[in-house]
């Protein structure tokens, strides 16, 4: 069969065929490599999706979850009211208290004092002032010498590898406190005497719930559910941004600088942590110094009675003496 179109080169038929069929090979190939990035782009958005509703379906909740405020507490502290509200810890000690010791009846001999503590459950001072003063001030407390209140701070929630131990500590203060009111004060102490070292993670939060339970906490179940729910970790959150921002309650404009801190009637305790004469001299010294200045009352002076005349008195008739006589020279 000869070619009729004299223009066409013999053979140029199947170099058509050839490049037709491979531009149909080149085509195929597209849309398979097409059809393949398409698919990984639908994997990679389905997995951003799938993270992204994961991360929805937790944070947000958590971000519109409202702030619960726990109950009991009077300027977000634990207010020792008497001597029954104490720890039977703190109770135990007075028995090695000496009555007789001097500074210890001095202060409690004054009149009624107000003491704040301002704690962190991480803090090595707060620790190390709740161990050697908790026997006086339980017996300040018990004598009605002085109004007694426990404040929980999260100063050092950077100092747990992550946990947030001091928030979560701080938390579980607040749920002893809202649900088992009368076992406050144990569970404070015993977060105080007990606690974690610097750095480390501290107590779990199972832990913590345990250790509530050990201090004799009646609704245990209620307890245990809010500290592992961790239901008042944004209010110690939120409490402890305010004190450092706004003065402290009943202060002439003090701010919370650190862990412990220890007001007397408003004003900071600076002596040594570990030494209960000094603080005790230290509250007797305050407390003098805010009863000499209760000014008393001045009384009314009484009406002056008008001035009455009196009669003068009559001349008395009395004799001249005589003259004496010179003797003569």
């Amino acid at each position: 069969m000869t070619n009729e179109n004299p223009i066409v080169p013999p053979g140029s038929e199947r170099r058509d065929a050839v490049r037709e069929k491979a531009q149909k090979v080149k085509a195929k190939q597209t849309r398979a490599k097409m059809l393949r990035r398409g698919g990984i782009t639908l994997v990679i958005v389905a997995g951003v999706a799938a993270i992204a509703f994961a991360v929805t379906s937790v944070v947000v909740p958590a971000l519109n979850r409202p702030t619960l405020t726990p109950e009991n507490l009077e300027d977000d502290g634990i207010v020792v009211a008497d001597s029954d509200d104490l720890s039977p810890m703190v109770t135990s000690s007075l028995e090695a208290t000496d009555p007789a010791e001097p500074e210890a009846e001095r202060a409690s001999s004054a009149s009624a004092v107000s003491i704040r503590v301002y704690v962190d459950y991480l803090s090595e001072g707060s620790a190390q002032f709740e161990q050697t003063n908790s026997s006086q001030l339980a017996e300040w407390v018990a004598q009605g010498a002085a109004d007694l209140s426990y404040h929980p701070v999260a100063l050092l929630t950077a100092k747990s590898n992550g946990s947030k131990y001091s928030l979560r500590a701080a938390g579980a203060v607040a749920c002893v406190r809202t649900h088992a009111p009368e076992s406050a004060l144990a569970f404070n102490h015993e977060l105080l005497v007990e606690q974690p070292s610097v750095d480390s993670e501290g107590y779990t939060d199972k832990e913590l719930a345990a250790l509530a339970a050990a201090v004799g906490v009646d609704d245990t179940k209620a307890v245990r559910e809010c500290i592992e729910n961790e239901d008042f970790v944004t209010w110690a959150s939120e409490t402890t941004q305010r004190v450092l921002e706004e003065p402290l309650p009943d202060t002439e404009d003090v701010r919370l600088t650190g862990a412990p801190m220890i007001l007397v009637n408003g004003r900071p305790y600076q002596g040594q942590l570990d030494d209960p004469a000094e603080f005790a001299q230290f509250v007797l010294t305050v407390s003098s110094e805010a009863y000499y200045s209760t000014a008393s009352p001045t009384p009314t002076p009484a009406e002056e009675p008008e001035a009455t005349e009196e009669p003068e008195p009559a001349p008395s008739e009395t004799a001249e003496p005589e003259p004496t006589e010179t003797p003569a020279e």
